[in-house]
Formats: structure tokens, C-alpha cells, sequence
């Protein structure tokens, strides 16, 4: 029997961050989670922040509670996160300030701004990225607007889980799967997007080469081994797909059957895994975007709001003084009459921080619905809406690949919405294979075993993934009160 390794994923989301220990016989893995964390940005004048430093001290804190599950012998260490946002440094190779949070406000009125400079039609010819106004094309281009100090002295850009890998490692690197989604990335040249980024004046040298999935970045430093209680063998630092849907998608136990993932979290992103970019005026049209994974694969997909819907009405009540946990808000909105006000599901005016609820009834006043008044009927509201949208996308996967996928493989923490995860089948009229919840940490291993030579391939990473963690299934119940939804949807979306 082969020797069990333990590896260490730290995945940091938009809401929480864990830090996981996973031990690999071979044949199985298993997941414990060694420390958990919240992600809250920080507001300082008008700019919302990403509070950077104590996610720093919190990884920390996690992978040396990590090394001692694991007895102090890991056989490496990978990190993903959110992506699009970024950190600038210096000559001295030290942080410009603290990132800045997609959310925030200054991408505002930058997609105008940019198609005025190259039109929409180049942007995505060059990219085949979705257009959203938190791209980190926008981002930089407000920076180029403002002359901000930061980018005039900036010598380097490093993702968010590239600026951790740095820290970690001491190795500078821009790692391919959140290089692409930056929308500042060629997938026809395999390289940045020199000719657009030129053309907007965002500065070219602060761009390096890009590596991919599985590359050995190099050992934690010494004298953060130490501190991590590290044994005496140098322990690697392996870059996963550091976007955290590249590492979800990884983990997908993709069967035989044609299929859609849908990595469900405080974003719902919905695709297929295909071999090249589709970039075409279809692709343009339904604005969908093309991402890179792990080995030579592109993630064909549709970023959607998702559970930020609910997430961010949570957050709202509770400063109101009503706090509800995720469970009951989801057996209040089970309870709940079906089937009355929608909204569209990805409508920007959903974007940034602020009163959800209001925002939500709000929608449905403008679009002719009486509002959803009680915390039931809004999340009601958002999970049937949800539903809805993702069927939207399941049909333009249908036309731009050229076929019927009948199975919608949902992955991430929202795999445990059985609620949602019913509604999608119904709504979609698809088979619904909810699991593994864990998928981004497991992604995020899977690669580092590819790495150390200890997995031959993706494929037999799924399979390790379909062996060890059940998935859920829900049948379709369609009826025709679903279908008068979806047109109703349709009509509401435009």
C-alpha cells in the first residue's frame, strides 16, 4: 500500500477563507479542515479594500495548524483565490498598498471608457473575456485615468494568490488560469494582450511570464518553514489553478455523459470544459467568456451573481438587527409561496455592497411585479431567479458547443443548497449531481499530486474524486408553472 501524503490547500474566497489538510494513499483522499476564516473587506474614504494582511496572518496561522496534523511532512503547498483583483509592487519588490476590492466603485464607467479607445468587438477578439465592469482591464484602466502614484511606481502586478505564492515562496510568477480571467490575456497568442494593453495605456512591464498549472514555484521559505513547524525537508510551493473556479472545475467528476458544471458560491460560474476558446460572435452576443484551467483546457463559462444575492441580504437584515443563519433561510424560502416576483439574476445593479433587499423589490417594482416584502419571499425571489438564469445558460452552452448536455454537475459550497440544487433541475430539466462541496481545495490538491508525480493525469484525479466523495442526485420535475416562469424570466432578463 503507498504511503499517505498530506498536502495543504489554502483556498480564500470572496466571503471565507480555509486552509485544508488532504492525506492521498493513492487510491483515496480525505479533506480536514485545519483553520477557517472570514474574507471582510475594509472601506477607507470612498475605497473598499481587500484586508490583505490579515489574510496573510490568517494563512499563516492555517498552514502551520496544517503542519501539525500532518506531523510537520507535507509534500506541498498550493494556493487559489478569487480572482481579477490584484496587488502592485515595487523596485524593492514590497506591496503598493492594499488591493483593491472588485467590488468598489472606481470601475465605474471604465467599459465606456474603454470602448471608446478599442471598441467591444476588439476587446473581446483579443480575449474572449465576458464583460464586466470588475475585470481587471477596468481596474487598471481607472488607475491609468487617475495616475495613481501606486502605478507609476508599480515594477510588477501579481494576482492575489500570486502575491500569497510570492510570500510564500520568494518566486515571482503569474499563474495562466487567473492571468485569463483579468481580460488581459490572448488566448490566440498564448501570451498577455500586448496590443490592448498598449492601446489603453496600461503600462506593459508590469506583466510576466506566465506559467501554468503545476508549476513548482519553489520551498517555503525558511524562515516561514520554521515557523510553520516544517520538518527538514524542503516542502514546494506549487502553484494550482490559483483561480479557485480553475481548481473547482479540476475536481469535477465528470462521468461519460456530455455535462455542465456550476461551481456554486458567492458567484455561480456555469460552463463546459473544452479544448480551445470559443471566440465568435455568439460567444460576443451572449457574453460569455473563456477561461484557462489545467492541462491545456479552456472553461467556456458565464459568470452569474449567484449566492451573493442571498449573501449580501444576510448581511443586510443583520444590520438591521435580524439574523437569520444560511439553513433557516433556506426552509423560510422552501416555505414560501412559488412562483412570484423574479429578477434578473445578473443584472449589475445587484454589483456592489448595499441594501439587497431593497434593491431586489425595488426590480420588481420597475418591471411591473409587486415586491417581495418578508425575508421568505426575497430569498424565494433570488433562489427561483437563480434557477431561471441557469437555464438561460445551460441552452447557449447547448448552441455554442453543438450539443445536449443532460447533466449539470454543481460543485463548491452551494452544492449543499438542496434547495437551489431542486430548483435547478427543475427549472433546467436536467439531472442535477450536487457535489463534492469542497471541489476548489480538492481541485487545488489534485494538481499538486499531478505535480509530485503522484497522479498521471486529470482524468485520474476525477476518478481518485468520484471514489472518495458521494455525490447527491436530483431528478427534474418540470411543470408547466416552471416553463410560464422562464418566459416571464426571458422577458425580464431582455
Amino acid at each position: 500500500m503507498a504511503a499517505t501524503l498530506n498536502f495543504a490547500a489554502v483556498d480564500v474566497g470572496a466571503e471565507s477563507g480555509r486552509v485544508m489538510l488532504a492525506r492521498f494513499d493513492g487510491a483515496a483522499l480525505t479533506l480536514a479542515e485545519a483553520h477557517r476564516f472570514a474574507n471582510i473587506p475594509v472601506q477607507v474614504d470612498d475605497t473598499l479594500h481587500w484586508d490583505i494582511l490579515r489574510l496573510w496572518g490568517d494563512i499563516r496561522q492555517g498552514l502551520a495548524a496544517t503542519a501539525q496534523q500532518a506531523g510537520g511532512a507535507l509534500a506541498g503547498i498550493g494556493v487559489d483565490t478569487w480572482g481579477l483583483d490584484f496587488g502592485l509592487l515595487g523596485r524593492d519588490d514590497q506591496l503598493l498598498g492594499n488591493p483593491v476590492h472588485y467590488r468598489d466603485h472606481r470601475t465605474d464607467r471604465m467599459q465606456a471608457e474603454a470602448f471608446r479607445r478599442v471598441p467591444r468587438e476588439e476587446i473581446f477578439a483579443q480575449t474572449g473575456i465576458q464583460f464586466m465592469q470588475i475585470n481587471s482591464l477596468y481596474q487598471l484602466l481607472a488607475l491609468v485615468l487617475r495616475r495613481a502614484p501606486a502605478l507609476e511606481a508599480a515594477t510588477r502586478l501579481l494576482t492575489i494568490p500570486d502575491l500569497f505564492n510570492f510570500w510564500l515562496s520568494g518566486t515571482l510568477s503569474n499563474e495562466f488560469s487567473n492571468a485569463t480571467t483579468m481580460q488581459c490575456y490572448n488566448p490566440r497568442t498564448n501570451d498577455w494582450a500586448w496590443d490592448l494593453l498598449a492601446k489603453l495605456r496600461i503600462p506593459t512591464g508590469l506583466f510576466g511570464p506566465i506559467i501554468q498549472p503545476g508549476t513548482v514555484l519553489g520551498p517555503v521559505r525558511g524562515a516561514l518553514a520554521a515557523e510553520f513547524g516544517l520538518g527538514a525537508a524542503a516542502v514546494p510551493v506549487i502553484a494550482p489553478a490559483t483561480h479557485d473556479t480553475g481548481s473547482a472545475v479540476a475536481a469535477v467528476p465528470f462521468g461519460a455523459e456530455p455535462a455542465i458544471y456550476l461551481s456554486s458560491g458567492t458567484w455561480s460560474l456555469m460552463g463546459v470544459e473544452i479544448g480551445a476558446p470559443i471566440i465568435d460572435a455568439r460567444s460576443l452576443a451572449y457574453n460569455f467568456t473563456n477561461e484557462g484551467g489545467v492541462g491545456g483546457t479552456f472553461r467556456l463559462l458565464k459568470n452569474i451573481m449567484g449566492l451573493w444575492l442571498v449573501q449580501e441580504c444576510r448581511r443586510t437584515w443583520a444590520a438591521q438587527g435580524q439574523t437569520y443563519d444560511y439553513a433557516e433561510l433556506m426552509r423560510l424560502a422552501e416555505a414560501a409561496p412559488s412562483f412570484g416576483p423574479l429578477v434578473n439574476a445578473s443584472d449589475e445593479r445587484f454589483l456592489a455592497l448595499g441594501d439587497m433587499p431593497a434593491r431586489m423589490r425595488a426590480f420588481a417594482t420597475d418591471t411591473g411585479q409587486a415586491a417581495p416584502e418578508t425575508p421568505a419571499a426575497i430569498i424565494r425571489c433570488a433562489l427561483e431567479s437563480l434557477a431561471l438564469e441557469y437555464r438561460w445558460v445551460a441552452e447557449r452552452l447547448d448552441e455554442l458547443v453543438g450539443k445536449r448536455h443532460e447533466v449539470i454537475h454543481i460543485i463548491g459550497g452551494g452544492a449543499r443548497n438542496t434547495v437551489l440544487n431542486q430548483f435547478t433541475a427543475d427549472a433546467t430539466g436536467r439531472v442535477v449531481l450536487a457535489g463534492p462541496a469542497e471541489a476548489t481545495a480538492l481541485g487545488n490538491v489534485l494538481v499538486q499530486a499531478m505535480a509530485a508525480g503522484h497522479l498521471g493525469s486529470l482524468a485520474e484525479g476525477r476518478a481518485v474524486i468520484r471514489q472518495s466523495f458521494p455525490l447527491e442526485t436530483f431528478e427534474p420535475r418540470p411543470t408547466a408553472r416552471w416553463e410560464a416562469a422562464y418566459q416571464t424570466y426571458l422577458r425580464l432578463r431582455g
